[in-house]
């Protein structure tokens, strides 16, 4: 049995599909109806096209409530009930600090307390009103910015996941890009898919191994955009609580079965490290995870429920 694999380039970043069964035609079939959901939600989601429901949103919301699509409204629930079940570490309305930071279109800056203060002031999901009854959104004040990129490509996965359940597809593995990924059913022969972490980059003697069998695993990393300034090294993550970037802990990771869930609270998780796990096991008591922080030398690793190998 061969797999049928197919790719997409959306929400700047690469959609793979890998799939098993007998009929490789009805296979491709599903898989492509999977990635044209993906580009789909893309044109709603993307903080980035004019014509899309969040872009929307963030051009006129602070005057007018703005009307928006009830699978979008849901999403923007959804987060704000992961937002508070967080303690405010994640928060889809972290843009203004991200770009304050000078990470939203280039590698970053230090900007000086005055602004990071003004952007923080913007931030929270207080100033974001959602109106059940119109499916409607308004904002506040004015600089309000609403970006679901530490949740957008996860519901994308799950989205993609329903569409390939719906088509009959029992084994099929959904990667979005090097942070999500969702496992359904299991490969052939299989009791789940293998999912290999390098919990520090060039140190891939030091992978842990994840299986997922209808569960999703995401990861969260300050590497990437980073830049150094007085001595430190700033990352891209921004603390929405602080409005700083993290320092708590270097990258972290998170498996549930929804991806939606496990992309937002991976980012939660690096936000506040280890110490913060109990926070969101009491959100989500069937979440596996793994943190690592710093150590005076090197790096530490801490885990729930994911074995990692002695060394």
């Amino acid at each position: 049995m061969t797999p049928v694999m197919l790719a997409l380039n959306a929400m700047a970043t690469r959609f793979e599909l890998v799939l098993h069964g007998e009929n490789a035609t009805r296979l491709r079939g599903a898989g492509e109806a999977a990635l044209a959901e993906v580009e789909r939600l893309e044109a709603r989601l993307s903080l980035y096209q004019p014509s899309s429901e969040i872009a929307r949103v963030n051009a006129l919301a602070a005057r007018e409530p703005v009307r928006v699509s009830p699978s979008v409204f849901g999403l923007l629930q959804h987060a704000r009930q992961l937002q508070a079940g967080s303690g405010g570490a994640f928060d889809i309305t972290v843009a203004p600090l991200v770009r304050c930071w000078g990470f939203m279109h280039g590698t970053g800056r230090l900007p000086e307390p005055a602004e990071i203060e003004e952007a923080h002031r913007r931030c929270g999901m207080a100033h974001v009103l959602l109106d059940e009854k119109n499916y409607s959104v308004r904002f506040d004040q004015e600089g309000v910015m609403i970006d679901l990129g530490a949740i957008g490509k996860g519901y994308a996965i799950d989205c993609a996941a329903d569409t390939l359940r719906e088509a009959g597809v029992t084994s099929a593995l959904l990667h979005g890009g090097t942070s999500t990924v969702y496992g359904l059913g299991a490969p052939p022969d299989a009791e789940g898919w293998k999912i290999a972490i390098t919990p520090a980059p060039r140190q891939p003697s030091s992978q842990i191994t994840v299986l997922l069998r209808d569960n999703a695993l995401s990861v969260s990393a300050v590497w990437g955009k980073s830049f150094e300034a007085d001595g430190k090294t700033f990352g891209h993550v921004i603390d929405p609580r602080t409005g700083w970037p993290v320092n708590n802990a270097v990258q972290a990771a998170v498996a549930l079965p929804s991806a939606t869930e496990t992309d937002a609270l991976s980012t939660a998780l690096l936000v506040l490290g280890w110490e913060g796990r109990d926070t969101l096991s009491r959100l989500r008591p069937d979440m596996r995870a793994l943190v690592m922080g710093p150590a005076e030398q090197g790096f530490r690793v801490a885990s729930m429920g994911i074995a990692i190998p002695s060394s």
